[in-house]
């Protein structure tokens, strides 16, 4: 039987998405901080894990290494409302099976979990990504490569820091 660790600051979704796992024969924990997740992990067996990456001060990025860490077995799902190129790549790279945008459904996220090896027939967008689009990629990469300081990574863009704030406080872009 698969055990859950959720991780997500938004407390009425882990709560929606457990009670949805349950219903499926799921058994689930959620955590709703970094330092919770990592007790969760230090004291109990998890076999999959899904993680969202904005949570309150700390970026799910850093969780993922110290999760692999403590559970190397862990198959993880990094689920996010900020998705970018970018983070994406870092997600995978840092040990995440899969990466996906919310919203996403139940069978979406248990399916993220069976599909592992990568599809040569995926869809090709007809479009370029707009301006805007890819300046919220290119932000994102800069906020990555600077572990999430936001005063850093200004500098490095060449940007005042509340202009950056600003920026980081919408939602991203569509493509």
């Amino acid at each position: 039987m698969d055990r859950f660790l959720l991780i997500d600051n938004d407390e009425s979704f882990t709560l929606v998405l457990a009670r949805a796992l349950q219903r499926r024969g799921f058994t689930t924990q959620s955590a709703h901080s970094d330092t919770e997740a990592i007790a969760l992990a230090k004291g109990q067996s998890f076999n999959k894990a899904i993680v969202d990456l904005k949570m309150q001060g700390v970026s799910g990025l850093t969780l993922i290494p110290t999760l692999k860490q403590l559970q190397p077995q862990l198959e993880i799902v990094m689920l996010t409302g900020y998705s970018s190129v970018a983070t994406a790549v870092e997600a995978v790279k840092l040990g995440a099976t899969n990466y996906l945008c919310k919203p996403a459904s139940t069978t979406e996220i248990l399916s993220a979990f069976a599909n592992t090896s990568g599809d040569v027939e995926a869809v090709i967008p007809e479009k370029r990504p707009s301006v805007d689009r890819l300046e919220w990629e290119h932000i994102q990469k800069v906020l990555n490569e600077n572990h999430g300081n936001i005063s850093a990574t200004a500098r490095a863009l060449g940007m005042h820091r509340r202009t950056l704030q600003r920026k980081l406080n919408k939602h991203p872009v569509r493509a």
